[in-house]
């Protein structure tokens, strides 16, 4: 019989703390490049960046989309849409299920053209309860509150989706069943409507938060026609859930106060559009009532900063001017 001589664990521990976290490195190494690699086939590496330390992948970018925006709302907050740069989101290098979803009133992942992303809704943070149950009223898609590319301005002046955003898939390189479309703060990758492999998605699939298991990823979020449209919820762990980013409202140059909150008109506005000149103005124009109201825009003197002139039904129609930055 051979007589085996067995190395004390404390001798062979470190060797095996130092293959672990090779392993690790390696394992978010790829991760981190998956993640980019999804931004760049996709065509959009130009305007975002993606920076891997710490754990995180962070998706950086304006916010601010090259397709059409606002165009087609009737149901508006007036607000408008403006760059938020730096914006980063983080997608995390490990990923880990959860038992119970996460839910949140702000974004939920980050489209790979760097446009946040959130739930269907805009009524305030969903409990659990009311994830199982279609909340009409707050639908942001039958409301009418966006636009033709799924997506709105907030409250913060940002603009993000809250359903499948169907301009950026036209604009993808690569769009296709297989492409990954976004990422969700818990890591997993955002798919349209049907599956990586170009088979319909069968009714009953997908869970409450439009996701489902992944071969490659171990789970993933789809589109979906119906509601809830995109991922409204977070199967995933989160490290740290209160710090996730949201993109603040504007403020007042020198310290003044921001402009005053949107309210959305009764009964929504009509012929709202959103326009850019060469020379970075932006407008938003429509009509409430017959009367004519608008939100005009263009980069003042100051980094960030911007030149303001509104004539809004939340301020009663009179004509405002202020400079307000990010």
């Amino acid at each position: 019989m051979t007589s085996l001589h067995l190395r004390p664990l404390t001798a062979v521990l470190p060797f095996i703390v130092a293959a672990c976290a090779a392993q690790s490195a390696a394992a978010h190494d790829d991760r981190c490049a998956v993640i980019a690699a999804s931004v760049e086939e996709a065509g959009f590496s130009d305007t975002v960046s993606v920076i891997c330390e710490g754990g995180h992948a962070s998706i950086v970018s304006d916010t601010y989309p090259d397709h059409e925006m606002m165009t087609g709302i009737v149901g508006t907050n007036e607000q408008v849409p403006v760059p938020a740069v730096g914006y980063a989101a983080p997608i995390p290098l490990e990923t880990t299920l959860r038992d119970t979803p996460q839910t949140r009133d702000a974004s939920l992942g980050v489209a790979v053209n760097g446009v946040p992303i959130y739930d269907y809704t805009a009524g305030g943070e969903m409990t659990e309860a009311d994830l199982h149950h279609h909340q009409t009223r707050h639908d942001t898609l039958t409301t009418h509150q966006l636009d033709v590319c799924g997506g709105h301005a907030g409250r913060g002046d940002d603009y993000h989706y809250h359903v499948k955003p169907t301009c950026m898939i036209e604009q993808m390189e690569n769009a296709g069943d297989d492409a990954v479309i976004g990422w969700a703060y818990d890591g997993f990758p955002i798919y349209g409507d049907n599956n990586p492999d170009g088979t319909a998605i069968a009714k009953g699939d997908l869970d409450v938060c439009n996701g489902q298991p992944d071969a490659t990823f171990g789970y993933r979020y789809h589109t979906s026609e119906d509601a809830p449209y995109i991922v409204q919820c977070l199967m995933g762990e989160v490290a740290d859930f209160r710090s996730l980013p949201r993109v603040a409202p504007l403020r007042g140059a020198d310290a003044g106060p921001g402009p005053t909150p949107g309210v959305p008109p009764r009964g929504g506005v009509q012929d709202l559009v959103f326009t850019e000149s060469d020379d970075g103005e932006r407008r938003m124009d429509y009509t409430y009532e017959g009367e004519a109201y608008y939100i005009h825009y263009r980069p003042s003197d100051r980094p960030d900063c911007y030149d303001f002139e509104t004539r809004t039904v939340t301020n009663g129609g009179a004509v405002q001017t202020g400079e307000y930055c990010r």
